[in-house]
């Protein structure tokens, strides 16, 4: 039996696992098989397995092209080994291409499916080029470039949506950032944390919005112990900024707050950390994510009231000053990071999506009091899941109105918490509403929307 890398057989499990319609590619990717890899296997596996999400679209329509049957309905096992194999001779120059071929061949056959092993040898083969003196590979198709496909690697209608909303240039910024790889940002405890990762070998660099954030520019930071013990978190900057806007938002207000979809919890952790005193309420209504959370915030349990719970359903009526309201959603804003959303989201999803996010919003201004604030936040693009929301909200009352964010951008740029040059292109991103709204890559974050409500009666 031939051997395969465990890098190569660790992501074509992943990948079938996912083509079956189970789970989703970070939870895997974290999960204790990949752990148990080796640094160099597990950075191989995670660059195999987003690599070939990111770039599904574009690979099944090489592939389609290669296929004597060009119609013909191919086996998961099949699907997954020609599109490992692909991404390897299409996007990654280091393989060499009797690597990127024959461990796409042995996979298949130690599936159980020798005699669709012909098939992908001869389809791998046609793609790939001749071999140069150094034994690496270069695409088929000269042309297959990140900038010249990114647009190609999304379904049409994203595409024509995003070009229609923020017009040709941004769509296509869009895409390019959600076909790289995903800066990893970090939240860390205290500034000791910092020179103790340095000390283990993480290279940093400054966050681009907020003072305090960190970038990792090389280096292991989940072998390191601050990772594992919990005093150092990876976070985009743009979800830290959230938590940080609806801080500042309920200062001087917040002895009570509610985290209405709370799960994984970072955004709960720096409320927690921003308001010592304050008690918090974090719901989650999935049992896995309530579960995870409540593990990861165990050290917090005496500030924080973990509930199991559908934040629709809530009965509290002006209990809470501060209402953090961060949606479950499409998360199109996060397509570089969890690229199989582009693969199972369909346009007409989005009002179900909203219509639930309307339920949760509504629910959250009446248990917040007269006086307090709600922060209404999503990770999509989607204007049917953000502004949308927050004006058919509003419209059914007049308990109230939602206020711009510049005031919340001044606060945190006076009291250090932005980094430096950060307050101008934050103010740039608001809407003609004063909501804030993210576009993946624009200040180096991913998509984010997030809306101020003030509770006036």
């Amino acid at each position: 039996m031939a051997e395969i890398s465990p890098a190569r057989r660790a992501a074509f499990r992943i990948l079938l696992t996912m083509e079956r319609g189970h789970t989703h590619a970070d939870d895997l990717l974290r999960g204790e098989a990949v752990n148990a890899l080796s640094p160099a296997d597990r950075n191989l596996t995670t660059a195999l397995v987003l690599g070939v999400l990111r770039w599904q679209i574009v690979l099944d329509r090489q592939l389609k092209g290669l296929l004597k049957k060009p119609g013909a309905k191919l086996e998961p096992e099949a699907l997954i080994a020609l599109r490992l194999g692909a991404f390897q001779l299409l996007f990654l120059d280091r393989i060499p291409s009797h690597a990127a071929i024959g461990e796409s061949v042995e996979l298949v056959k130690q599936a159980g499916h020798r005699f669709a092993s012909g098939m992908v040898n001869a389809v791998l083969r046609k793609m790939a080029r001749p071999q140069d003196d150094t034994g690496s590979t270069d695409a088929a198709n000269p042309n297959m470039r990140v900038d010249s496909a990114a647009a190609e690697a999304y379904p049409t209608w994203m595409m024509q949506r995003w070009a229609a909303r923020y017009g040709e240039e941004a769509a296509c910024a869009i895409c390019r950032h959600g076909q790289a790889q995903a800066a990893l940002s970090l939240c860390m405890e205290d500034a000791e944390v910092e020179a103790e990762l340095v000390q283990s070998g993480i290279e940093l660099a400054p966050g681009r919005l907020l003072a305090a954030s960190r970038v990792v520019i090389s280096g292991d930071v989940t072998a390191t112990a601050a990772f594992r013990e919990g005093r150092v978190r990876i976070q985009d900057e743009g979800s830290q900024l959230i938590a940080e806007i609806a801080a500042v938002a309920g200062a001087g207000l917040t002895e009570n707050i509610l985290d209405a979809c709370a799960a994984p919890g970072g955004k709960t952790l720096l409320l927690a950390e921003r308001n010592p005193r304050a008690h918090i309420v974090a719901c989650e209504s999935s049992p896995q994510r309530f579960a995870q959370m409540r593990d990861r915030l165990a050290a917090r349990a005496g500030q924080i009231d973990f509930r199991l719970a559908d934040a629709a359903a809530l009965e509290e009526r002006g209990a809470f000053d501060l209402a953090l309201v961060d949606v479950p959603c499409s998360g199109t804003g996060t397509l570089g990071r969890n690229p199989e959303i582009r693969h199972r989201l369909r346009a007409d999803d989005l009002p179900p999506h909203a219509e639930r996010q309307q339920a949760i919003l509504r629910a959250a201004i009446r248990a917040t009091r007269p006086g307090g604030r709600v922060v209404y936040s999503t990770c999509s693009l989607e204007p049917e899941e953000n502004q949308q929301v927050v004006t058919a909200i509003l419209a059914e009352s007049s308990s109230a109105r939602q206020i711009p964010l510049e005031g919340a951008i001044e606060l945190l740029n006076n009291d250090g918490i932005l980094a430096p040059h950060a307050a101008e292109p934050l103010r740039a991103c608001l809407t003609p509403d004063g909501a804030l709204r993210l576009l993946p890559g624009a200040l180096h974050t991913d998509g984010f929307f997030l809306a101020l409500i003030d509770k006036i009666a």
